[in-house]
């Protein structure tokens, strides 16, 4: 008789477990639609004010780059005036100039002028030898590649924000999940045992001490349930949307599996993909390093800045350098006296000129400035340098780094997959006991606190993981949905 009860006990516990569980999933469900990962970083991308920032950091950076390449394009400007002489100066001259028979000291006024003068004049200038312009054009192409990876960076910046904040919310769910599960398992037992308390097979002791345990839990499931919305809310300002609201995630830490990521279905799949680098684990450090070297945005960021303040060195010297261009002028000159009448009716009023040349600048002295302003081109390229330095060491780091926690998670989730189901068959053996009289209700509470905590351990090892994985793919520079290998060009490190 006893081996019966034990059997429908041990049946009765293993159905409440997962009617428990499968109630707690339905009731998120119905507290409105999910959003997958992959949702949830292409709004932010769409939303996100600093990514929008940089891009048109991007666009200005494009602009300098149309302006530098006009630098060595011929300059046209036009020019054309009128002037009305209210009161024409006049000049005092000799008047035996005019007649030979004046005496010697005599002097007439003279006029010089009309009462309208017009002016028209076409300037062009064409750079021949201008080491600025063409240095230039280059120093604006280093600009520019690096505001493209500016942008790249933040996007990249963005995702990651985002997906860490959507495993938090999924690791928060499961905390509430197993609260609930404990909240419920301890009404279900408080109800067996005042049945047993009633029959007089259970102590009031035992009552007491569920009611007290149920008590305490209670308070933890509203704190746990305020936390995973926290969490979808802080997901929400992420996303950049302008209510902050809630939004829920998909997926599910506890049933996910490492070991086989094939074998997970639906959401856990879709979690398991969006990763930037797959099989880490397989994979060295030194091939990692060399990913690394062409795909992390700010390591590339500073070899393109390095790249930039080695142009500007030499942009600088070229301040040393003579200049050389041609330049053409042609102008319309008219006067004219009595009412205004553009350049006049009569071609006599009217007069040209046209000069074409060569000029040459040649700088001599500036009291040393030139050779100041190198000097400080030249130090920024060494600070740029020490900053290249520090961070390929800072990269290494972080790349050993993430693969030692990822190897760790890993191999503790997988411990703990084989814990869960240990606990979960030793609670249901105890709660048969108890109901079989043979076992008290200490020991079921115990046996719930072990299957509790060993199946939130295993949610938190998948957590690490997933935490462990962005790192990695921040460490090497290929984050999901902003990169795919090969998609960026490597960038060769200038050298003296």
């Amino acid at each position: 008789m006893c081996g019966i009860v034990r059997q429908l006990s041990r049946g009765l516990a293993g159905l409440l477990v997962g009617h428990l569980a499968a109630g707690s999933l339905a009731a998120q469900d119905a507290e409105g639609p999910s959003h997958s990962l992959q949702q949830v970083i292409s709004v932010a991308l769409d939303n996100n004010r600093d990514l929008q920032e940089a891009q048109l950091g991007l666009l200005s950076a494009n602009e300098q780059v149309r302006e530098a390449w006009g630098s060595l394009f011929p300059t046209i400007d036009a020019n054309v005036g009128y002037q009305r002489n209210l009161a024409i100066q006049e000049v005092f001259l000799p008047a035996i100039i005019f007649d030979p028979n004046a005496p010697p000291d005599m002097l007439i006024p003279v006029r010089f002028g009309a009462d309208n003068n017009w002016s028209a004049w076409l300037y062009v200038t064409q750079p021949i030898f201008d080491a600025a312009a063409f240095i230039g054009v280059g120093t604006a192409d280093r600009f520019q590649d690096l505001q493209r990876e500016v942008v790249r960076g933040q996007a990249q910046e963005v995702a990651s924000r985002v997906r860490r904040t959507y495993y938090q919310a999924l690791l928060a769910h499961e905390e509430v999940r197993v609260t609930e599960e404990s909240v419920s398992r301890t009404e279900e037992t408080l109800r067996e045992t005042e049945g047993l308390y009633r029959v007089g097979l259970a102590s009031s002791y035992d009552v007491l001490r569920l009611e007290v345990r149920l008590a305490n839990l209670r308070p933890n499931l509203r704190r746990a349930r305020n936390a995973a919305l926290a969490a979808e809310r802080d997901l929400s300002v992420e996303m950049g949307l302008d209510e902050v609201s809630p939004v829920r995630v998909a997926g599910r830490l506890h049933d996910m599996n490492l070991a086989a990521a094939d074998a997970n279905e639906g959401e856990n799949r879709e979690l398991l993909r969006l990763v930037g680098f797959r099989n880490a684990l397989d994979a060295s450090f030194e091939s990692l390093y060399e990913l690394a070297q062409r795909m992390r945005s700010d390591l590339r960021q500073a070899q393109l800045n390095y790249e930039l303040q080695d142009a500007r060195v030499k942009h600088e010297r070229t301040s040393m350098y003579p200049r050389l261009e041609a330049f053409f002028n042609y102008g319309i000159i008219a006067q004219e006296d009595g009412p205004p009448n553009p350049f006049g009716e009569n071609s006599n009023q009217r007069t040209t000129s046209a000069v074409l040349g060569v000029s040459l600048e040649i700088p001599v002295f500036s009291g040393f400035q030139r050779s100041a302003r190198v000097q400080q081109r030249k130090l920024e390229r060494n600070q740029a340098r020490v900053q290249l330095e520090l961070l390929e060491q800072q990269t290494a780091n972080q790349i050993r780094t993430a693969l030692d926690a990822l190897g760790e998670a890993r191999e503790r989730a997988e411990a703990q997959a084989g814990a869960v189901d240990e606990a979960r068959r030793g609670y249901e053996i105890v709660t048969a006991q108890y109901l079989a009289g043979v076992s008290s209700q200490l020991e079921v509470t115990e046996g719930e606190v072990l299957l509790r905590e060993t199946e939130f351990n295993y949610a938190q090892a998948v957590y690490d993981y997933l935490i462990a994985q962005s790192d990695l793919d921040d460490a090497v520079g290929l984050v999901p949905l902003v990169d795919v290998p090969g998609s960026v060009e490597p960038v060769t490190t200038i050298s003296e």
